[in-house]
């Protein structure tokens, strides 16, 4: 009796482990838009995949999200990549909701361009 019960006991906890590595490495390319003007927040940083989201929607070109701009004018050739969206758009009294307005439209503006992709809070900002 004694030997069934350490061989369950054994096996549901190899069970939990395995449940536990298997979601760190299901969520392991999981990363969030994330900018450090957002101190607080009214709802969860949106989840965005973004190699996934960039192969999904055939997105080669970086400058097409990580936009520089003179002047008024896209500088083509250059990307701000290694920038936080905050860095050139959080200027004036609207901070941070400014870079709010940044996200929502660049990203929620392209999915309804496109067509594709989420546009409601909640497929963004998941609890």
């Amino acid at each position: 009796m004694k030997p069934r019960r350490f061989a369950t006991g054994f096996s549901f906890v190899l069970f939990i482990l395995a449940v536990a590595v298997l979601s760190v490495y299901a969520q392991e390319d999981v990363t969030e838009v994330n900018d450090s003007v957002f101190n607080e927040r009214m709802r969860p940083a949106a989840v965005f995949r973004h190699d996934q989201h960039n192969e999904a929607a055939e997105i080669e070109d970086c400058a097409a999200c990580h936009h520089v701009y003179e002047d008024g004018q896209r500088v083509e050739g250059e990307s701000s990549e290694d920038m936080e969206c905050s860095e050139c758009h959080a200027k004036g009294e609207g901070y941070p909701m400014e870079v709010v307005n940044v996200y929502h439209s660049r990203c929620k503006g392209c999915h309804m361009e496109q067509k594709a992709g989420p546009v409601m809070c909640g497929e963004c900002h998941v609890k």
